[in-house]
């Protein structure tokens, strides 16, 4: 069975850092796009970063030189580095990917990790 799940989310303080993991398990040969979104508390859900399979990225400009996507495709996961955290960066952190299959690529959505950030 595929599944996606996230890790590495926590409670820290303003300033401080937190890596999240998205790790792609089951029958996969490997992870395309990426895309880590957010949603906090009565907000939409928005994006955060993105990464292609071919290494370009975008990021929102709230997270723009504070946040890094990378991955590491002999382990199947995407990280996001979070650095200089921010209160306002307390949310559900969701990763969406789309990963290749032996019978084709589809996206699939992890559930969430949470990250809290008091000042």
């Amino acid at each position: 069975q595929v599944q996606l799940v996230e890790s590495g989310g926590g409670k820290v303080q303003a300033g401080g850092s937190l890596r999240l993991s998205c790790t792609a398990s089951g029958s996969i040969f490997s992870i395309n796009a990426v895309t880590w979104y957010r949603q906090a508390p009565g907000k939409r859900r928005e994006l955060v970063a993105a990464a292609t399979s071919g290494g370009s990225t975008n990021y929102a400009d709230s997270v723009k030189g504070r946040f890094t996507i990378s991955r590491d495709n002999a382990k199947n996961t995407v990280y996001l580095q979070m650095d200089s955290l921010k209160v306002e960066d307390t949310a559900v952190y969701l990763c969406y990917a789309v990963l290749k299959l032996p019978a084709g690529s589809y996206g699939y959505w992890g559930q969430g990790t949470q990250v809290t950030v008091s000042s």
